[in-house]
């Protein structure tokens, strides 16, 4: 990837991303040239052509001789494998949120609602692995999509801009994709390390971002994947990985005008920006994985997020909101403290003690954030379905959790009948054999297998059970 330097003077009206005065040669094959394709109205596209505004030339000094349509389409094909996953975890995130009560941000979306279905409960691990491989693979794949951009620059610079109709449509589909992409990209790191300096919602922001960006996808993809087809197979693979520094040659000129049109001589080789890219890759999967992980691995999660405690002893894992932040005071969760059911005789008072002289179930479960983290604890305390019976619904279609916490989005929850009746779906009182510490929600928090972190409830002070 060599830097720019002047292009050689063109000659004709034609632009000098098309001609120079030594045709490119392929590895091993004869020099080509092409001409521009102009559609309609081809006489419009014509005369910007020859209107060529002062420093169009200077923007066109991209002299990489790597650049080409194998290698534009090599990053795009392995794009195309990578994005879908990573937007297909991102909606079915949205839906674990519970957008059909009201829960998921943002909450009124228009014709922009996803259809809904009761999130499951089992595997307890579901939640964490949508999460994690979406924040995962979000981050991976930050290296491939800067990679994807440098190969396509100098179509960001030709002149005209336009050669036709479907050219338009194309460059709009690049508007939505690039543009939708990189807010993505830049809103979700910020997200991770909970710095939040574009002072708007992180969740609805993101979420329309999203739409944004699948609507450039699916119409890029649609326009530009005959064309990347026809990239992948103008050069073998194998032959690519086989080819020295000083032997790899330009591409032919191409329609795009991706094709240096005064290649400088080769710095690295196709298959070294290859496994420069990849080890990009790779280096941020290691910096990121042992979040999900957990384990041996978290020591080297060097993009965990930043600035949040952590507990201490058994209680040393990730704090989001600490009983501080919430403004949770000691008095509150003091001897006085009560958890209420609500049911159909009316309310029941519950204190600490009686729902430790309660059956105590023990599971070990994981707990995952939207930030890409998550951990497995061991949990005890009393099965929900267990406080459900004795509210007097024994088999409930909802329960409403409500916290301490007076203010924020997540003081409150709902949960559905699988995930109220799953035997360790829990009311915790204890984590790793011995109390919450408040910031990990004593006296009492909700754990309910593969269900959004934000949703397991710290502080408890009431559940309402709602009958089918």
């Amino acid at each position: 990837m060599t830097a720019p330097s002047p292009p050689p003077k063109a000659s004709g009206g034609h632009s000098e991303a098309h001609q120079s005065e030594i045709p490119p040669v392929t590895d091993g094959g004869a020099p080509e040239t092409t001409e521009p394709v102009y559609g309609f109205p081809a006489g419009l596209w014509r005369v910007l052509e020859r209107r060529r505004p002062p420093g169009v030339s200077l923007l066109q000094r991209w002299r990489s001789p790597l650049r080409g349509p194998w290698l534009t389409s090599i990053f795009g094909s392995a794009l195309l494998i990578g994005l879908p996953v990573v937007i297909l975890t991102g909606l079915l995130s949205y839906i674990a949120y519970g957008p059909q009560f009201g829960q998921a941000i943002p909450g009124d979306v228009g014709w922009l609602t996803l259809p809904t279905f009761d999130w499951p409960s089992r595997p307890s691990w579901l939640y964490r692995l949508f999460q994690g491989v979406h924040v995962g693979l979000g981050l991976i794949i930050i290296p491939l999509v800067l990679a994807k951009l440098w190969s396509v620059i100098p179509r960001l610079f030709a002149w005209p801009p336009l050669r036709s109709i479907a050219q338009l449509l194309e460059r709009l589909s690049l508007l939505l994709l690039v543009g939708g992409i990189l807010f993505e990209i830049a809103t979700g790191v910020l997200n991770i390390q909970y710095d939040y300096i574009f002072g708007f919602s992180f969740y609805t922001a993101h979420y329309y971002g999203a739409w944004v960006f699948i609507a450039g996808f699916v119409t890029h993809v649609t326009i530009k994947l005959p064309r990347m087809i026809t990239g992948l197979r103008s050069r073998s693979f194998r032959t690519v990985l086989r080819t020295s520094r000083a032997d790899t040659q330009p591409e032919p000129p191409d329609p795009d005008g991706l094709v240096a049109a005064n290649p400088a001589p080769p710095t690295v080789s196709r298959r070294g920006a290859l496994a420069l890219v990849g080890a990009g890759s790779l280096f941020v999967a290691v910096l990121t994985a042992g979040q999900t992980i957990g384990g041996f691995t978290r020591g080297a999660a060097l993009l965990l997020p930043r600035g949040r405690s952590r507990g201490s002893g058994p209680n040393d894992f990730q704090v989001n909101r600490t009983a501080a932040a919430a403004a949770i005071a000691p008095a509150e969760t003091g001897s006085d403290w009560r958890l209420t059911l609500h049911g159909p005789a009316g309310q029941l008072l519950l204190d600490r003690a009686t729902l430790e002289a309660m059956p105590q179930h023990t599971a070990e479960l994981p707990i995952a954030c939207v930030e890409g983290w998550s951990t497995t604890e061991t949990w005890s305390g009393v099965r929900l379905r267990d406080l459900a019976a004795l509210a007097g619904i024994p088999d409930p279609a909802r329960a409403t959790v409500w916290s301490l916490e007076r203010f924020g989005a997540f003081n409150h929850a709902v949960l559905q009948a699988n995930q109220v009746g799953n035997p360790d779906s829990l009311l915790a009182l204890r984590v790793n054999g011995v109390d919450l510490s408040p910031d990990h929600g004593y006296p009492a928090r909700i754990i309910v297998p593969a269900l959004p972190g934000v949703h397991n409830t710290k502080w408890v002070r009431s559940i309402e059970f709602g009958q089918r």
